[in-house]
């Protein structure tokens, strides 16, 4: 027999003790292991087979949006500090600049090759393994 529940269905749910929706994830400040902000979550990205999120892109450079780059970052990495009201990352600025990243037109990024490189340069074990 199929679930009959009479109340009215609803998507509206952002935030519990232990949950966040996607929505609420992007444009959380992002900050670095000195506590600077370095960007923003702009998506976050889910394995398709496991529902795992893999990774947040992080989004900064630019001016008003244009020109800036997106980096890949393990979901592992990150670490969210309720006092900052962010996610914390173990590295700094520096680090990210020099880690892979892509630009809006690239969509040729998303390999496994790519993806090995990601999580060799965080030194995290890749989530599909």
């Amino acid at each position: 027999m199929a679930y009959d529940d009479n109340r009215v269905a609803t998507a509206d749910v952002k935030e519990t003790h232990d949950l966040i929706a996607s929505d609420k994830v992007e444009g959380t400040k992002v900050y670095g292991i000195d506590g600077e902000h370095i960007g923003s979550i702009e998506r976050i990205l889910v394995e398709k087979r496991s529902g795992k999120v893999s990774y947040a892109v992080l989004s900064f450079g630019g001016f008003l949006g244009i020109g800036h780059d997106h980096y890949p970052l393990p979901w592992s990495k990150l670490e969210y500090d309720e006092s900052l009201g962010g996610y914390r990352i173990d590295i700094s600025r520096e680090q990210i600049e020099g880690a892979p990243r892509y630009d809006d037109t690239d969509d040729s990024f998303w390999t496994a090759e790519n993806g090995r490189r990601v999580h060799d340069y965080y030194g995290v074990t890749p989530y599909w393994i």
